[in-house]
């Protein structure tokens, strides 16, 4: 006598399974989607923190009260020492973490005044940190005053060295 087994699933079990795997990704793709933007923006937070530290460090050690009128200013290292700012943020338009993030200074420093790594040197500073299309939904910047600003899109950032035109204080 022949036994005849069958072992395995049946198709109605196996679409079972794809559907709560289904279900399961419908519910958890928004979420991970949230958090990548969360984590953009915190990024871009990040990094006006960095920029504005750096400058401050820059204005008291290196520029006689003056600013870094670049990234590269400040990415520029004095004789013996180091660079103010990290290697992530040493170009002009870098892109990072779904952020362009740009610096630049609305006057220039008297030219008889030289930086201590040969930097031109500005009278203040204003950078941003603007997402790319789908990389957030704010953008940021700061300036000479050390505090960090941002504006909801569709709405664009108006920063100088000394004003804020539109955007709001991060709390």
């Amino acid at each position: 006598m022949r036994r005849t087994q069958h072992d395995g699933f049946t198709l109605i079990e196996l679409l079972m399974v794809v559907a709560i795997i289904g279900v399961i990704a419908a519910i958890a793709i928004p979420s991970l989607l949230r958090a990548r933007l969360s984590g953009n923006e915190a990024s871009a937070i990040g990094s006006m923190r960095s920029i504005s530290s750096a400058q401050s460090a820059f204005a008291a050690s290196c520029g006689s009260g003056y600013y870094a009128m670049a990234l590269e200013d400040l990415a520029t290292p004095p004789s013996g020492g180091s660079s103010f700012i990290g290697p992530d943020l040493s170009t002009s338009s870098v892109v990072k973490s779904a952020y362009t993030v740009t610096m630049a200074s609305d006057a220039a420093a008297p030219a008889f005044i030289m930086a201590c790594n040969g930097a031109a040197l500005g009278t203040g500073y204003h950078a941003t940190a603007i997402p790319v299309t789908g990389g957030g939904t704010r953008e940021f910047g700061t300036n000479t005053t050390g505090a960090i600003y941002f504006v909801a899109l569709p709405a664009a950032i108006a920063i100088t060295d000394r004003a804020v035109g539109a955007g709001a204080p991060l709390m």
